[in-house]
């Protein structure tokens, strides 16, 4: 099997290491750089799937790095991992083209789900399917496959579905939600969300791959198994 590779930028090299070998246990080939100017000079020679970059790093940083690599490859993932946890430094971050953005100290575990995340939506920017063990979402056919049944979904409920499966773990709002998928100008209530929630649960709610769990006060989120 194929392994992707992975370009981690950090400038503590403790820190170097430990992300190269967690990524190496999940089956990824890692190379690794301690500046933006390094990571370019390997970006140069070699074919990269996904880029992890630190902000604060000598010589380049992260900020000049993302915005060299966004002018060159719009769509390779980028996760941004750092100390600085304000409010300005995650909008410069998004605003040059990071996809995701992590404030040290992280969980390597979820580092792991992130990344996994990020390589699955780039690879679903081109082909619009899902694929969770046994479940396959068409994004085209508005179908969901598992263990041989497929099933056709209605547009909006197969939408709020793959958006949700699309970000694991992450916390819509019903807003957001509604926005996303019902658009800005719609007159429809908040309600119309636990309703199609709801629907899918019952759907599903035999499919070990997946389920949608409710974060009281917050929204909805998908925990993929």
């Amino acid at each position: 099997m194929l392994m992707l590779k992975i370009l981690i930028l950090e400038d503590e090299e403790s820190l170097l290491q430990l992300y190269s070998i967690v990524l190496q246990k999940e089956g990824f080939e890692t190379f690794l750089a301690h500046n933006g100017q390094e990571a370019w000079n390997i970006l140069e020679k070699q074919h990269i799937d996904m880029v992890i970059t630190d902000i604060l790093m000598p010589v380049m940083n992260g900020y000049d790095f993302v915005e060299l690599v966004r002018k060159e490859n719009p769509t390779i993932p980028i996760l941004m991992i750092t100390a600085k946890d304000d409010f300005v430094s995650k909008s410069r971050g998004f605003s040059l083209g990071t996809d995701d953005y992590m404030t040290k100290p992280i969980d390597l575990n979820e580092m792991v789900l992130r990344v996994k995340a990020l390589l699955r939506r780039a690879n679903v920017v081109t082909e619009r399917k899902l694929i969770l063990n046994n479940t396959l979402l068409e994004y085209d056919a508005l179908t969901v496959t598992s263990h041989g049944d497929s099933c056709m979904l209605p547009q909006k409920e197969f939408y709020l579905l793959y958006k949700l499966i699309s970000y694991p773990n992450k916390i819509f709002t019903r807003v957001q939600l509604m926005d996303e998928i019902w658009g800005r100008d719609n007159t429809s209530d908040l309600q119309t969300i636990d309703v199609h929630i709801n629907r899918l649960r019952r759907r599903f709610q035999d499919n070990p791959d997946f389920e949608i769990m409710t974060v009281r006060g917050l929204g909805y989120k998908a925990v993929i198994h």
